[in-house]
């Protein structure tokens, strides 16, 4: 087990608004120099476990712990910045100017140049942030947040806005810090990010995690594998009766089925139909993330996580 003092420990952590139970008993432990996709659908208590790791909100039992400490004696200290989606900015400042401004308020603030430079926006310096488009005031928010050069970045849906160019530039600054030790927790609606960006991934459900581990342990998590092959005028009745077939689609010549042993699948086309172009893949993070999260998870995929065993205690009882 870690000795270090971890990055952030959350032990129990229980948050009620009246008879709503936003966070429900949730624990989790993130190492220095993890970057953590932190996924959950919507309404399953992200936002409220970020607003209690800021200090943003009172948890109504358990504790939060930044670094060994309280949440706001961390964002004191500037151990601790984040990247909301909005808020924050004020529409007739230039960006350098809302850079600088934030920066008195830290102490030792890096130079304003410097993390304009390390948010891409430098081209941008003299805009006013009314005239910035949705990616480049998340880029700003971004540059803020680097200037007490803070050991944990909290980011809520980061890229939102931003192009495609945008999003890996973004990505590649974090993975470099990450690098240097910056510990990194975000939360994204683009999955894909979290598959290619993050060690490891969080998820969560009314309140409670379900699954925690790296990308290909949460994607094993998803059981069974897609089958698709050409066969123009597949019999969907016969492939929806194969045993483990869990739903069977049909697009134009080619046909898509779930199977939970795609070996009898394989053998049923290749030796009973004219089908060709065979391929077999595993399920993918959105899948996982389906399985897991939603009302219809199936009890199967939660004894998955509960059985395995991982660095991170990987644990997933679909509730």
């Amino acid at each position: 087990m870690p000795t270090s003092t971890p990055a952030v420990e959350l032990t129990g952590l229980i948050k009620r608004y009246g008879a709503v139970t936003a966070v429900d008993g949730l624990s989790l432990r993130i190492e220095p120099g993890e970057v953590v996709a932190f996924l959950g659908p919507n309404g399953a208590g992200k936002t409220t476990t970020v607003d209690m790791l800021l200090g943003l909100a009172r948890p109504t039992a358990g504790s939060v712990r930044v670094f060994g400490q309280a949440p706001a004696d961390a964002v004191a200290l500037g151990q601790i910045a984040a990247v909301m989606q909005t808020g924050g900015l004020l529409k007739d400042m230039t960006v350098a100017e809302t850079v600088q401004m934030t920066a008195n308020f830290y102490p030792h603030a890096r130079p304003v140049a410097e993390v304009l430079d390390r948010a891409g926006i430098t081209d941008i310096a003299g805009r006013r942030v009314g005239k910035c488009s949705g990616g480049q005031q998340q880029r700003l928010r971004f540059a803020m947040a680097l200037l007490p050069d803070p050991d944990l970045m909290v980011l809520d849906e980061p890229t939102t806005g931003m192009d495609v160019e945008g999003r890996r530039d973004f990505w590649t600054a974090i993975r470099r810090d990450a690098r240097d030790g910056r510990t990194v927790l975000f939360a994204t609606h683009y999955l894909e990010e979290a598959d290619a960006y993050a060690d490891r991934i969080v998820l969560i459900r009314q309140g409670r995690i379900v699954a925690d581990g790296t990308t290909a342990e949460v994607k094993n998590l998803a059981s069974g594998r897609l089958v698709r092959a050409t066969l123009p005028g597949a019999d969907q009745m016969a492939l929806a009766g194969l045993p483990g077939v869990e739903s069977v689609e049909v697009r134009g010549d080619s046909v898509l089925v779930q199977a939970g042993d795609s070996d009898v699948v394989a053998r049923y086309l290749l030796n009973q139909t004219a089908a060709r172009d065979l391929e077999i893949t595993a399920r993918n993070l959105e899948d996982a993330f389906l399985a897991l999260t939603t009302d219809t998870a199936t009890e199967g995929a939660g004894t998955a996580a509960r059985t395995d065993t991982n660095r991170h205690g990987l644990q997933g009882s679909v509730r």
